[in-house]
């Protein structure tokens, strides 16, 4: 006697029915992408936000209506506008609202892009991304890389497969290594070099915050002649426009030293390198055409959403095999097809280089082109408009779209003040940094739609 076959039965979702949770979160998605940024956006105290929120996380839930509320109504007016037009603080974004869109269009693919085999179609169209990148870098069709987190995810990832490639050539072991950059590097190179347990060489900067070929190859004969002496450093982190100056460090004659000491040559251009796409300032990166490795974020000044940073090899057979994962798990993983895991410190991720995709594809890239042009046209009226104030004075001479100034007679203290009043009544976000050891203040301008008209009026208050 057999049997009875079991009846099918479908399982009953333990969220019950969304559909309604879903249109709501959709048609708020809508009006968020369709409106302008509120410019008065400025964070709220931890005790304010707590009283207005009470307890979220519950045992039967408070529904979407009220969950989508607090959402709304507290916790979004307690972040900052990263695309108000007059938020100029640290490197903020301007994200075309087509990418913004289509990051929603991303997520909802819920894809898996680490693999070939599981994202081909996303990981393609990331590359045609990163393609157009490095055609402007001047590399060869065979360079590639991925899409990472953020710059320090992206610097980190660079230095691994540098330093695998180095230790892969000498046959030295891990041992000290060292990673020479200068003291206006991203913070994120000695965040990486702690992690990596390697040293730092400073290299000396001119009066202008810049690495030179000649200040490097000092820094490198300092060490000594002998072999062990030089084949400590690995690589050179060069900056193609600093975050706290947007100072382009003298690539070519950094490369050429490079060239002739068998060194790894690492561009961070984070901020700086979406400039890359402005002929009026291209002259500046002569010289990156030789590097070995490369990253920009496309979530500053390339008008992506957060968080999206590209990383890019010459060579990228060298970082494949520094960053290829092995286990029984990924035994059928096909290492001939483009698997974005083996470019980076990561396995899983999505696809974060597709928003920047969509709005290439969309507006192409003359518009990129135009846009960039609009922050750096932006960025030299308002510096022409500080030199003819007597109260302002220019520290440091613009090579890109960040400013320093400083209000003259003023102390440490008297900045703070002016840029929270600034900050809480909504007219400007500029905070202050330090120059040459001096208070300074900092403007950075990555969006097109900033008018200079209205950073004027501001900065009129500082009279």
């Amino acid at each position: 006697m057999t049997d009875a076959p079991v009846a099918a039965t479908r399982p009953t979702s333990p969220w019950g029915d969304e559909h309604e949770t879903v249109d709501a979160v959709l048609a708020w998605a809508v009006g968020r992408v369709s409106r302008a940024s509120d410019p008065k956006t400025t964070a709220r105290p931890a005790p304010e936000l707590a009283a207005e929120t009470g307890e979220t996380i519950t045992a039967q839930g408070l529904g979407f209506e009220r969950a989508l509320a607090i959402f709304d109504d507290v916790l979004i007016p307690a972040t900052r506008a990263q695309d108000d037009p007059l938020n100029l603080a640290y490197i903020p974004a301007a994200p075309t609202r087509a990418a913004i869109a289509f990051e929603l269009a991303t997520s909802a693919a819920n894809i898996h892009a680490g693999l070939w085999e599981c994202g081909a179609g996303a990981i393609f169209a990331e590359n045609q991304a990163l393609g157009w990148l490095t055609d402007l870098l001047g590399w060869p069709k065979t360079a590639g890389g991925c899409f990472m987190s953020g710059g320090t995810s992206g610097n980190l990832s660079a230095l691994v497969a540098a330093r695998h490639d180095a230790q892969a050539r000498t046959g030295r072991p891990a041992g000290r290594w060292l990673v020479a950059c200068t003291s206006d590097a991203h913070a994120s190179i000695r965040s990486a070099a702690q992690v990596m347990d390697i040293g730092v060489l400073d290299v000396a900067v001119d009066d202008d915050g810049r690495m030179t070929g000649q200040a490097l190859a000092s820094a490198l004969d300092e060490l000594g002649s002998g072999p062990e002496a030089i084949d400590r450093v690995f690589a050179v982190v060069a900056s193609a426009g600093t975050t706290n100056a947007g100072v382009v460090d003298e690539l070519a004659g950094i490369a050429v030293v490079c060239r002739e000491r068998g060194l790894w040559l690492h561009v961070d251009g984070a901020y700086g390198g979406g400039a890359l796409a402005a002929p009026s300032v291209r002259p500046l990166f002569d010289g990156i055409e030789q590097a070995d490795s490369f990253i920009v974020d496309p979530h500053k000044w390339l008008f992506a959403p957060y968080d999206c940073c590209a990383l890019v090899y010459r060579r990228p057979e060298l970082a494949q095999a520094a960053h290829s994962q092995r286990a029984a798990y990924l035994d059928e993983v096909d290492r001939a097809e483009w698997n974005p895991a083996d470019f980076g410190m990561h396995l899983s991720r999505r696809p974060r280089g597709l928003p920047f995709w969509f709005s290439l594809t969309v507006h192409g890239t003359d518009a990129y082109a135009t846009a960039v042009e609009a922050s750096l046209a932006t960025a030299r009226v308002v510096t022409e408009a500080i030199r003819e104030r007597s109260f302002l004075r220019l520290v440091h001479e613009p090579e890109l779209s960040v400013i320093l100034f400083e209000r003259v007679g003023w102390t440490a203290d008297d900045y703070a003040s002016w840029s929270k009043q600034a900050a809480k009544a909504g007219t400007i976000l500029c905070i202050p940094t330090r120059w040459h050891g001096d208070s300074v203040l900092r403007l950075a301008f990555v969006n097109p739609l900033t008018d200079p008209a209205a950073v004027i009026a501001a900065l009129d208050t500082l009279a």
